[in-house]
Order: C-alpha cells, then structure tokens, then sequence
C-alpha cells in the first residue's frame, strides 16, 4: 500500500510531457468530461474528490477514468485506507500532454469544450484576452519561447496558494486568402 504523496518510483520516472499521439487516445479523449477530469488531476486525487471539484457524481467519474486509465492517459498513483476502506488515487501519467500527430486539430474542439466548462464554472471574473497579431517568424519564435517560460518556470504555491488556470497559446487562425502553410 503506499499514499498519494508516495508516488511509486515508476512514477517519479515519468517524463514530464506525454506525446498523445494514437488512435487510441483520441478515442478516450473524446468526451469533454474525461478532459475536465485531466486538468483536474494536478495531483493525485480520489473518485469522491474528483466528483466534487467538477461537481458530478462518482459514478460518472468513474467511468471515464476507467476510459482514461485503460488509454494510458491516467494511472493509479497509490492507495489509502480510511474507515475500514481503501481509496484509490489516480494521477496523470506526466505534468503535461502534448496533443500530436493525426486526431489532434479534432480532439483540440473536445478540449477547449471543456475548457469552457471549466471557465463557466470559475470564481467571478476570469481574466481573458484574445487579439490577433502579425507577427515574423522571430517574433514567433520569441513569444512561444516566453510563454513556455512563463508555463513552465513560474513557482507554484503548494498548499499555501490558491488554485488557478493557465491557458497560453499562440495560433496561426486559417485565412484562406492568405499565404499558404
């Protein structure tokens, strides 16, 4: 038996991005809840815990993370016994997933679903911008070299902090007027 805060030292191995690249996981990612479920798994957590952050039932929750786990897109991270039971936590396979190869561009619409479901559901006044840029090729490759920064050195909180979203992205939107890809 080990707790959620002694992670198997398999786990501690993981890289710390997951390509998510096969049929397969598309195929589990496919509903916006199993999304929601992945950006709630920052730490390891249990079914109960999990159902009332998104605010569902366990049943629910179970079911997809069983979709999940069998995918590769979660893993069990440990148990705990409590009252004469024994609770299950699950945990993602790495900090991040990088959605590549082909199913990405259709699986991206299911995410930013749930996305907004998180977004709808957040404390008063979520902080959202959108603006277009024209941008060279520098430019570019500056900015995705300063948003990566910002994702992934700044400092968390721990236990101290509260809990926020990050969403950073920069896109080219489909012009069909303009130069070819």
């Amino acid at each position: 038996m080990t707790s959620p805060d002694e992670t198997p030292a398999a786990a501690s191995e993981d890289p710390a991005v997951m390509q998510v690249n096969g049929p397969g996981h598309y195929k589990a990612l496919a509903h916006p809840m199993r999304h929601r479920l992945l950006f709630a798994l920052e730490r390891p957590a249990t079914i109960s815990r999990l159902a009332a952050v998104l605010r569902t039932n366990k049943g629910n929750v179970a079911h997809h993370l069983k979709v999940l786990v069998e995918a590769g897109l979660v893993r069990p991270a440990g148990t705990r016994t409590v009252r004469g039971g024994t609770e299950q936590y699950y945990a993602r396979p790495a900090r991040a997933l990088h959605y590549t190869g082909p199913g990405a561009a259709e699986n991206t619409a299911v995410a930013f679903q749930a996305l907004g479901a998180e977004i709808a559901a957040a404390a008063p006044d979520p902080f959202l911008v959108l603006r277009h840029l024209r941008l060279t090729a520098e430019q570019v490759r500056e900015l995705t070299a300063t948003l990566t920064a910002l994702a992934e050195d700044t400092p968390d909180a721990g236990d101290d902090g509260m809990r926020y979203g990050l969403l950073l992205g920069l896109y080219r939107p489909h012009d069909p007027d303009g130069p070819p890809d």
